[in-house]
């Protein structure tokens, strides 16, 4: 009998003020510098055994909308953000099993800070972290780190290319068994299996070894986004699991079997990368709740229109304040996240920005809307159409009560169903995430 069950991750938006003005967020304007709801989100998410928690990250205060910080600062818009490497090493310490999943941006880190940086991740976690690769994609971010700003959309991944080649080859630096520890010889490390690396390309260079040892797993989990067709190549070659943002099983079943075909084209196995769709589920405890819930939601987003336009010209560099909001879009181009740009106009068609706008909502890849059991039964079987591999959550009212909705009322559901595993298969990330 086929394996029926898929995998579960939670991608939370950065280590961050969560839900800010939401209610059941206690007192998260206060107390979100010491990370206790992450803490308590990922041991709940650990009981109910998902693969793992993804820390989104961007490293500027947004300043897109009317050209001004104003909007972003007063309604928590991505700000205040804290280093996800250091929440990361605080979810760790307070888990066993689950897998822990920073995102660090290619353009911020030098290729071998960023190894050290993982490889000890991976060591203090005992084998469960992973690296969500991403370019970047502002140039207020650049400026913060001295550049003039971004590169070019696909050069971007011409430079992660070869910055995989040189934190691979650094991760590679110690060979299997080159930690001896014996007692007996006096002898740690065996030398000849420890060695430069000597890169020397276009972009990176780095001379090699790594000084912090192997990492537990190898190689972290890497976890990428790639959507453009320059991304989909990127993610193809190098990623262990895929955060894909696609509408409809349709549309979902097509990328999947896109990345597969090009992963078997860059010679490896299509099975070894789990694409998990982003998923935002209303779950109530009758579907007339739930859809409760989805009109107030419904209500607020529209009442508060100019706070979904400061996030989306967030994550695509464009002014949508500057914008008529009563016209037609037209074209539209980015140098930041093609992807989302992408899907927003294909629903705006030739709808006004504000008509447009009432369309852009986060119900993720399918729309889950009722009680657990009915949202399981929708999970099933979109997961059935596309062919797999998984989800990923993101809510946009994070907060103990939505964990807890999801932890014990969705995934109980899933396993009733068979759908979700009830236990970790294997003591590291990679391993539980190529368990089925």
């Amino acid at each position: 009998m086929a394996d029926k069950r898929f995998h579960l991750g939670w991608f939370l938006q950065g280590s961050s003020v969560q839900s800010w003005g939401e209610p059941w967020t206690g007192t998260i304007g206060q107390d979100w510098m010491v990370p206790e709801l992450f803490i308590d989100m990922a041991r709940a998410l650990e009981r109910a055994c998902f693969d793992y928690v993804l820390i989104e990250d961007s490293s500027y205060v947004g300043e897109s909308f009317g050209g001004s910080r104003d909007v972003y600062l007063r309604n928590a818009i991505a700000v205040p953000r804290q280093d996800p490497s250091v929440v990361a090493t605080l979810l760790a310490r307070e888990t066993r099993q689950i897998g822990i999943v920073p995102t660090f941006a290619t353009f911020a880190y030098p290729p071998y800070l960023l190894a050290r940086l993982v490889a000890t991740l991976d060591q203090v976690s005992s084998g469960r972290i992973g690296w969500n690769a991403v370019t970047g994609s502002s140039d207020f971010a650049a400026r913060n780190f001295g550049l003039d700003g971004l590169p070019e959309h696909d050069t971007r991944y011409d430079m992660a290319d070869e910055y995989m080649q040189v934190v691979n080859g650094l991760w590679g630096s110690w060979e299997p068994g080159a930690l001896l520890a014996d007692t007996e010889s006096g002898i740690l490390v065996d030398p000849a299996k420890v060695h430069a690396v000597n890169h020397e390309g276009r972009y990176f260079r780095s001379r090699g070894p790594l000084n912090s040892g192997p990492c537990v797993q190898g190689r972290p989990v890497i976890a990428q986004a790639g959507g453009s067709p320059r991304g989909r190549a990127f993610a193809a070659q190098h990623a262990d699991t895929i955060v894909a943002s696609i509408k409809g099983t349709e549309g979902m079943k097509a990328y999947r079997d896109d990345i597969r075909a090009r992963m078997a084209a860059a010679g490896r196995d299509p099975d070894s990368c789990k694409v998990l769709f982003l998923i935002s589920p209303i779950i109530g405890e009758t579907e007339e709740e739930a859809w409760a819930r989805r009109r107030r939601r419904d209500a607020y987003n529209a009442e508060n229109l100019h706070l979904r336009m400061a996030h989306l010209s967030k994550i695509t560099n464009i002014d949508f304040a500057a914008l008529p909001l009563d016209e037609p879009l037209g074209r539209l181009t980015t140098n930041g996240h093609q992807q989302s740009l992408d899907e927003f106009l294909r629903k705006a068609g030739n709808r006004t920005l504000r008509e447009a706008m009432g369309l852009y909502n986060n119900t993720g890849s399918v729309e889950l809307i009722g009680t657990p059991e009915q949202i399981a039964g929708r999970m099933g079987e979109a997961m059935e159409a596309v062919g797999g591999d998984g989800f990923l959550f993101s809510l946009p009212d994070v907060s103990r009560r939505t964990v807890a909705e999801v932890a014990d009322g969705l995934v109980p559901a899933l396993q009733r169903r068979g759908l979700m595993r009830k236990s970790y298969e294997h003591a590291l990330f990679r391993d539980n995430l190529l368990a089925f």
